[in-house]
């Protein structure tokens, strides 16, 4: 296992880790499942950990996967979705949901805690002051740093441009950018990745096979259904799948090589669902960053269709019958 630096934090992270959103529920078999994915985690040097109130019961099943664990790790989770009704700018509220967290998680202290999805006011509004993104969740951060309660602070999102801006006008020691940068999904290296370099922030990616998207070849749909594809993502699919042939490699292990041939990232996020998953994505980090000319062509394929096109939906509901955007709520959850 390699380790990269976590920006101005000077924390040490491992460039593969473990993102505990799969461990939504708590019974003891899905427990124990999650401790058994954890301890392997540990043992073959992962020691990065996130979670967060919004991903069911994770919090709760990491803390109890990670209790008496040995090795040394870090683990970050968000202020966001709890309690309900939620409101983002009760202070009290917000408190209330760390030291939730802390209980959950057995830890006396937070290494990182991020703001969930403050690039997306029609998620949750929280900021009184939307030119400076202030507002008391931003006060509240410098009371926990300044009692040593979190460690390090941070931003993690979903969107490309109204991310960077935040980034631009305020002082957050970590990024968490999803769904912005894969094989075929590259936004974030046109703002959020910039942007957070120049204010020496540890970037980590989240979602590098954006949502299963790419954890597998789709072949019949690509070639004959998926509707709601636009021709030239259709297009540029059939070219990358054309790649993956002829390179033969896994989709999944193409992508996740990909973001880790990248050292502007100091960790990528996985979620697994089981323990064969985990170890499909440690034998992919051991075999380490892609060739000069794997990412060139890679590159190509990305540029095909440089952003999103309109309508298209940001998780990819291959093997769904989603119906247009009229529906998109039912889909994401929401």
């Amino acid at each position: 296992m390699r380790y990269r630096k976590l920006g101005r934090t000077g924390l040490e992270v491992s460039e593969l880790s473990l993102g505990a959103a799969p461990f939504k529920k708590d019974t003891p078999e899905s427990r124990e499942e999650a401790a058994r994915i954890v301890r392997h985690a540990l043992e073959n040097g992962i020691n990065y950990f996130d979670t967060a109130p919004a991903y069911g019961e994770s919090e709760k099943v990491l803390g109890y996967a990670l209790h008496n664990a040995k090795e040394p790790f870090v683990v970050s989770t968000k202020l966001g979705d709890r309690p309900e009704p939620f409101d983002p700018r009760d202070s009290g509220a917000l408190r209330q949901s760390v030291e939730e967290s802390l209980r959950l998680l057995n830890r006396d202290s937070i290494d990182i805690l991020f703001i969930h999805e403050p690039d997306r006011p029609g998620y949750h509004d929280w900021f009184t002051d939307r030119m400076l993104y202030h507002g008391p969740v931003t006060e509240l951060l410098d009371r926990l740093k300044a009692e040593k309660i979190v460690r390090f602070t941070g931003l993690a999102g979903t969107t490309a441009y109204e991310m960077a801006s935040l980034i631009e006008r305020t002082d957050y020691d970590v990024v968490l950018t999803a769904f912005n940068y894969s094989l075929l999904w590259q936004e974030a290296l046109f703002s959020v990745i910039p942007a957070a370099k120049k204010r020496g922030m540890g970037i980590i990616a989240g979602s590098p096979l954006q949502h299963g998207a790419l954890a597998r070849l789709y072949t019949d749909e690509i070639e004959n259904g998926a509707d709601w594809l636009s021709p030239p993502r259709r297009r540029q699919f059939k070219k990358l799948y054309a790649l993956i042939r002829d390179l033969r490699i896994p989709i999944a292990e193409l992508g996740l090589r990909y973001i880790l041939s990248n050292d502007d990232i100091a960790a990528v996020l996985v979620g697994v669902n089981g323990l064969s998953e985990l170890k499909q994505d440690l034998q992919a980090e051991e075999r380490g960053p892609l060739s000069d000319s794997v990412l060139s062509e890679i590159g190509k394929i990305a540029g095909m269709v440089p952003f999103r096109p309109y309508e298209e939906p940001y998780k990819l509901p291959f093997n769904s019958n989603y119906r247009g955007p009229g529906h998109i709520g039912s889909l994401y959850g929401i």
